[in-house]
């Protein structure tokens, strides 16, 4: 059983990933192709980064591939009630920002009283970088820092090395790629999508989420507050025709959080399928 020692570890650990950052350097007559890098291994699993060559405004799209060991599992960007995020992190003064890093969709993993949220399977995790000067070839130096966890959790920090250029994606990196984006949540819809919201003074969370015609059972829904905050539904919503009501407990917000004004996530699975949209409360 994890207990409280693993949020300490998570919180250390993840001050010295940002310490050690990425390093970007300009490289001159470097080769030019994209890259998939060694595996870096652990108790647990093992890891390594895909990348694309630069787009000419710059945009790097990459992976990050994580494969648990067998009995092991991985982490969602919200772990639920302990964990580690998958990270790619970089100095401020580096040439180079993460615009963005995407999750395919989670599954839910009880044991006990703690509610985790990940992947106990191989997972692709999509991103997509901004670098400043395509002209040249560009050497990127990542840090990427996960957890996987059995009985206990371990941090797992590994260094990559990547050269690239605008010499156009190779098949293999191309194909890996886009098939981790068709395991991506899709966007709202009007046939999936939450329709109403509210928060009442009972700390409960009201939603009304409209489920795809083909739904069979009721939807499992998780919902992110503020950074380090998830949210379940207990199972005990109602459906009505192809709408699913539900209350969720919000306990253990931050002191003094005013969530006026602020921007929630929620993740819908029904089925075979999941939506994954933003909660804005006015």
């Amino acid at each position: 059983m994890r207990t409280g020692a693993v949020r300490h570890s998570f919180a250390s650990s993840r001050a010295t990933s940002v310490a050690l950052g990425v390093a970007i350097a300009v490289g001159l007559g470097a080769p030019a192709f994209s890259e998939t890098t060694p595996w870096a291994t652990n108790e647990g699993g093992r890891m390594r980064l895909v990348a694309l060559p630069p787009a000419s405004d710059g945009t790097i799209r990459g992976a990050l591939q994580i494969e648990p060991n067998p009995g092991w599992m991985t982490y969602w960007r919200e772990p639920g009630d302990a964990g580690i995020p998958p990270q790619l992190s970089f100095p401020e003064e580096a040439a180079v920002e993460l615009k963005k890093m995407e999750y395919p969709v989670p599954k839910r993993i009880d044991s006990g009283d703690l509610r985790d949220i990940g992947y106990d399977h191989p997972v692709t995790l999509p991103f997509e970088l901004k670098v400043e000067d395509t002209s040249k070839p560009v050497k990127v130096g990542v840090s990427a820092f996960v957890g996987l966890c059995r009985n206990i959790c371990i941090p797992f920090q590994a260094d990559f090395a990547l050269e690239l250029a605008d010499t156009g994606p190779s098949m293999e990196e191309a194909m890996l790629l886009a098939s981790a984006e068709t395991r991506l949540p899709e966007p709202a819809s009007d046939e999936f999508k939450v329709i109403h919201h509210a928060l009442s003074d009972e700390d409960l969370l009201k939603l009304q989420v409209r489920l795809p015609a083909e739904t069979a059972e009721a939807p499992q829904v998780i919902v992110t507050g503020p950074e380090g905050h998830a949210f379940f539904d207990s199972g005990k919503g109602e459906v009505t025709g192809r709408d699913y009501s539900l209350d969720i407990p919000i306990d253990k917000l931050p002191h003094g959080y005013d969530v006026k004004g602020k921007t929630w996530g929620v993740l819908v699975i029904a089925g075979d399928r999941a939506m994954e949209s933003s909660l804005v409360f006015n």
